[in-house]
């Protein structure tokens, strides 16, 4: 008689395709093509070492699939995930690699895309730092990526660019310096001079410097303004403190709240209830192109100060979720919260770790997806499924610490999906959220035995739910997937609150995440993407 364990019969549904590589965790799992794991790498990677990756691999592979990819693909991506990912380093890099490259494809698909992707000071060092590294192929920035420079530093406001000449390795200076600009206008002369230590004309200077330069002189009254930077190596008064808290932009307000608290200033009842309106203003935080989970450390660290600004933190986050769709029908949800996914979010990197970690990120996805879903259903795995007990009413924070307080284990994907095909559950959407390492429920001892475990589970699940739909949202760099797109599989990673956009065109059938960057129209000029 035959081996009934051998042959047993098949679960009902379409056989999934062989899984093809194994994955970082030691599981079976499916490679992304070159122009997903680019997406991938670009909206999640921030060339630091995560639980399973060093930085240098990741380097590595994002420069092998870099060059596996068209120039305008590459582009697009940068744009992606600059405008939409609001990342910084690796929409830098994917700049970088096309001025490395040189080829009249490649410096036309940069000349398009600089101005939309490095669009800030910062982002100009990012470039001209990865650029002249040595880890590109080159180690000066060239003729045309130094006319790019120079015409970016030309086409902006002397005003603005001194606010922009905040930082260093290299400075604004060291740019100016390699870029040689010829200055747009006496302004821009005058300013080129005073970053360099050249002789200038004081009188062509912006009313902002010539005032900086003399509050430096005597800091009395009123502070200018200017970045929060340039005022800390002087002492400052409580007043000014206060100043500074109520005048300064959204970001520097959200990342110094313990350093205003420390400064005295939330003892003024009006710098309080200023400060608050500030952090709940809804255009601000748009402005400031705010990480929800940038909102959670600043709670998480928030203890100690006002009420007030504890609350106008947990209604900013209602803003910076406010694009979180309300899905048609029945919708489960299943954050990851397994052991790996206890890394920071953006990994590990001496003095810049963040203290925000997957699994924080996952529950804080999870909870926005109840908040205006009410009714959807949350499983949270790891080796298994947890139970936890939410209130939909409740605020997207309490929810996500509740999620994030589940004990960690070792990763099975496809848990969330076993349990449902045990009880037969119907859904139209279910969404997992996870760093994409599953390797419990097929192991590398599986390779070549047929597809992973997710695969399978979501096989037997469309039996009884041909229209159901499937989202990956993965939180890290990876190059593999536990499920391969298809019409009703969508793979997509970032942490911003436009992954929700990609998620919303794939439910209405619009495609994949690929093919949402395609779509971007190069031609369009900066701010009107």
């Amino acid at each position: 008689m035959a081996n009934k364990q051998m042959f047993r019969s098949a679960p009902r549904g379409q056989t999934p395709p062989a899984a093809n590589t194994i994955n970082e965790a030691g599981g079976v799992a499916y490679s992304r093509d070159a122009r997903q794991a680019l997406a991938q790498l670009a909206c999640t990677g921030c060339l630091t070492s995560t639980f399973y990756v060093q930085e240098d691999v990741q380097l590595a592979t994002i420069l092998k699939i870099a060059r596996e990819v068209d120039p305008v693909f590459l582009a697009k991506t940068a744009v992606y995930a600059r405008e939409r990912g609001f990342m910084k380093d690796m929409p830098a890099l994917l700049c970088g690699i096309l001025a490395a490259r040189g080829t009249t494809e490649a410096r036309a698909a940069l000349a398009a895309v600089f101005p939309r992707v490095i669009d800030s000071g910062k982002m100009l060092r990012n470039f001209v730092q990865m650029v002249r590294s040595g880890q590109l192929g080159r180690k000066s920035l060239g003729t045309m990526p130094k006319r790019l420079v120079a015409s970016w530093l030309n086409g902006r406001d002397v005003t603005a660019l001194f606010k922009a000449s905040v930082g260093n390795d290299p400075s604004l200076a060291d740019i100016i310096k390699l870029a040689h600009p010829r200055p747009a206008s006496d302004a821009h002369k005058a300013f080129y001079g005073y970053q360099i230590g050249e002789k200038y004309e004081a009188g062509h200077l912006p009313p902002l410097i010539q005032l900086f330069e003399a509050w430096k002189k005597a800091p009395t009254g009123d502070v200018p303004d200017v970045p929060f930077l340039m005022l800390t190596a002087v002492p400052l008064t409580t007043a000014q403190w206060t100043r500074i808290a109520v005048t300064a932009p959204w970001q520097t307000v959200r990342m110094n709240l313990q350093t205003f608290e420390r400064h005295g200033v939330f003892k003024d009842v009006g710098a309080v209830k200023a400060v608050a309106a500030k952090l709940r203003d809804s255009d601000a935080i748009r402005r400031a192109r705010a990480f929800p989970y940038q909102l959670m450390v600043a709670y998480k660290m928030s203890t100690g100060l006002p009420p007030a600004i504890r609350e106008a933190l947990q209604d900013a986050m209602e803003v910076a979720i406010e694009n979180v769709p309300a899905f048609e029908g029945d919708v489960v949800v299943c954050p990851d919260v397994s052991g790996s996914m206890r890394e920071a979010i953006t990994g590990e990197r001496k003095g810049a770790t963040s203290v925000v970690t997957c699994v924080e990120v996952a529950a804080l996805v999870t909870a926005a997806v109840l908040r205006n879903n009410r009714s959807a259903r949350v499983i949270p795995f790891a080796e298994g499924v947890r139970s936890v007990d939410l209130n939909a009413r409740d605020t997207v924070m309490t929810n996500a610490g509740r999620i994030a307080a589940e004990r960690p284990g070792a990763t099975d994907c496809s848990a969330p999906l076993r349990l449902l095909n045990q009880e037969k559950a119907r859904a139209d959407l279910v969404l997992v959220v996870s760093d994409n390492q599953s390797w419990l429920d097929t192991p590398a001892s599986y390779y070549g035995a047929g597809g992973t475990g997710t695969a399978k589970a979501w096989a037997e699940f469309k039996v009884r739910n041909p229209k159901a739909r499937l989202v990956c949202l993965d939180l890290q760099p990876s190059t593999s997937t536990q499920v391969k797109d298809r019409a009703d599989i969508l793979n997509v990673g970032g942490w911003s609150e436009t992954v929700w956009s990609v998620i919303s065109a794939f439910m209405q059938g619009h495609g994949s995440w690929t093919d949402v960057i395609d779509r971007i129209d190069l031609s369009t000029p900066p701010g009107n993407a």
